[in-house]
């Protein structure tokens, strides 16, 4: 292994906001990035931050990240959100992602969350199958729901 993981730091929020960029315009959403470089600072490193990053790092540069967070279950209690899991492409099979992911699971096991969850999206089969692989839980017959900014406006003001 010729990188570490370790957890971010706010020296390292530019690295992060490249790595998202890079995974919308994976994910076919190129424009949907709405965050800031200050946005990751803000929220990642306040008082109370919303969030946590493991990076890997290969020659002071960051080729990966795992962005996640704390969240409730009311039927498993304490659980952690895997927001974002990438691996800049032209480092992908080096065995970062599978790092990254692990040390995800460990901070869970090690801080005893009930639950690590997160969204993949159907066509990406090679995330797919990795996580099967890893024993978790693929569930095909959930659908994941969101409401934009825009439309919360609209509907706060219909209602």
């Amino acid at each position: 292994m010729d990188f570490i993981v370790r957890l971010g730091q706010q020296k390292d929020m530019q690295s992060v906001f490249n790595l998202i960029t890079e995974l919308a315009v994976f994910e076919k959403e190129p424009d949907a990035v709405e965050i800031t470089v200050d946005d990751l600072i803000k929220d990642g490193f306040s008082k109370n931050p919303k969030f946590k990053v493991f990076v890997a790092e290969q020659e002071n540069t960051i080729i990966g990240i795992a962005l996640f967070y704390e969240r409730y279950s009311t039927w498993k209690g304490s659980a952690i959100h895997l927001e974002d899991l990438i691996v800049t492409q032209s480092k992908q099979k080096i065995g970062a992602g599978k790092a990254l992911y692990t040390a995800v699971l460990k901070y869970a096991h090690d801080h005893n969350f009930n639950r690590v969850a997160w969204e993949v999206i159907d066509w990406n089969t090679n995330a797919v199958e990795f996580y099967k692989s890893t024993g978790a839980t693929y569930l095909n017959d959930w659908s994941v729901v969101q409401m934009d900014k825009e439309n919360l406006s609209k509907f706060i003001q219909n209602n």
